[in-house]
């Protein structure tokens, strides 16, 4: 095996997101909801039960609903998802330099939306990319939504007629820099945690059946956590972890962060802070869902003090996890590539 550098100048990186409306009006959000919602791995029904479903009742009731929900965290700059996702992936670039020409490439690509992981794959094809790592923002994995961003990278490459060597990162949900990151943005912020104090960690849920078809997400959400609660040494009483974004009327994983913000509440926590370990940044289901509503809803069940932890965005601990992870998956192909 001979010794090859990581770095060279035709590596290029490909940041995946889920994706966001163009704008927060209804039709925008119909729009992208349709996409959405139509991919097989976001929802498993059979076409012929799904599909009326979709289109004859969620996409002329759920757009606007969603639409004044993305007006309450809408800035200046666009969709807190997009703005917050180029942030990081612009902060990321210089520490993937070559050592030769500068930083590699490293262009956004939404699975659903704009920018387009095709627009994005279009752009690293045109800069000569050869060597091509896939980096969903997704700690940890699942079907619905890693697996759908590697289905978007294979479909565009088949259009584009381009074949580059592909690294794909599955998820890291245990990479030591990611839970570091994690435990210094919540440290200063339980530092004087006392009786009736609370650390909620709030994961993005799943329909029950995907876990039960054997979807490892519930199982890497769990082992975050975890990780998590240890590196601060919390007691086993002052955390808990909790799922969101629930839609519908079939079983998600247990228990709903909407039930358990309410249910501490009532229990006696008098000050809660929370945190959402899944999202890489910032988005609609952190800052309306978490950050507003479920502060209306601990406030209103009898809680006092309600904290949000922001996602961990472009943060230095962040980037320079992301940086490691990428570096070492480059470090992994040039080995496989020089045996």
């Amino acid at each position: 095996m001979r010794y090859c550098p990581v770095m060279t100048t035709n590596m290029g990186v490909l940041v995946a997101n889920l994706g966001t409306p163009d704008a927060p009006t209804t039709e925008a959000v119909r729009r992208f909801l349709a996409e959405f919602l139509s991919d097989r791995r976001v929802v498993d029904l059979p076409r012929l039960l799904w599909l009326p479903i979709l289109h004859g009742v969620i996409l002329r009731i759920r757009p606007e609903r969603s639409a004044r929900a993305y007006r309450e965290v809408w800035t200046d700059a666009g969709s807190p998802l997009l703005v917050n996702t180029q942030a990081l992936a612009d902060a990321l670039k210089p520490r993937l330099a070559s050592g030769v020409s500068g930083p590699l490439p490293v262009e956004i690509g939404m699975t659903y939306g704009n920018p387009s992981i095709a627009a994005a794959l279009a752009a690293l094809r045109a800069r000569d990319v050869r060597r091509l790592l896939v980096l969903p923002l997704y700690p940890q994995y699942s079907a619905t939504t890693t697996a759908s961003a590697f289905d978007s990278v294979e479909a565009a490459l088949k259009k584009l007629e381009w074949r580059p060597e592909l690294l794909r990162i599955d998820d890291y949900h245990a990479d030591a820099g990611y839970i570091a990151a994690l435990a210094e943005s919540l440290a200063g912020r339980i530092a004087d945690f006392g009786a009736g104090a609370h650390l909620l960690l709030s994961f993005h849920g799943l329909p029950q059946r995907y876990v039960d078809a054997g979807d490892p997400y519930q199982e890497q959400c769990r082992t975050t956590a975890r990780l998590v609660a240890t590196r601060l040494a919390l007691p086993a009483d002052s955390w808990s972890l909790a799922y969101q974004s629930r839609v519908g009327a079939a079983a998600w994983l247990k228990p709903y962060t909407e039930d358990r913000l309410r249910e501490l509440a009532t229990q006696g926590a008098r000050r809660i802070v929370v945190c959402c370990p899944g999202f890489a940044v910032d988005c609609l289901e952190t800052l309306e869902e978490i950050a507003i509503r479920g502060r209306e809803s601990f406030l209103e069940a009898g809680g006092a003090s309600f904290d949000y932890v922001s996602a961990l965005n472009d943060g230095p601990g962040h980037i320079e996890c992301l940086a490691q992870i990428a570096t070492a998956a480059f470090s992994r192909g040039d080995l496989k590539a020089a045996s």
